[in-house]
């Protein structure tokens, strides 16, 4: 299967702060996307997955 192109928007806690982000992730499914982005903001900033939320998760229109 084809991966798609998803918008995820949330938040992390980072030094006691929430801070939103937005990350556009390729991903066969959305489940997947939400792993994928669990996965690098977890890795870049050392955080557990209960100091980051995931509000929405969107296909991105285009190409």
């Amino acid at each position: 299967m084809e991966n798609q192109m998803f918008e995820v928007v949330g938040a992390c806690r980072i030094k006691n702060e929430w801070k939103p982000y937005r990350k556009v992730i390729a991903a066969p499914n959305e489940n997947q996307a939400r792993e994928r982005a669990f996965a690098d903001i977890g890795s870049k900033h050392r955080l557990k997955r209960n100091y980051i939320t995931i509000e929405a998760v969107n296909v991105v229109a285009g190409e």
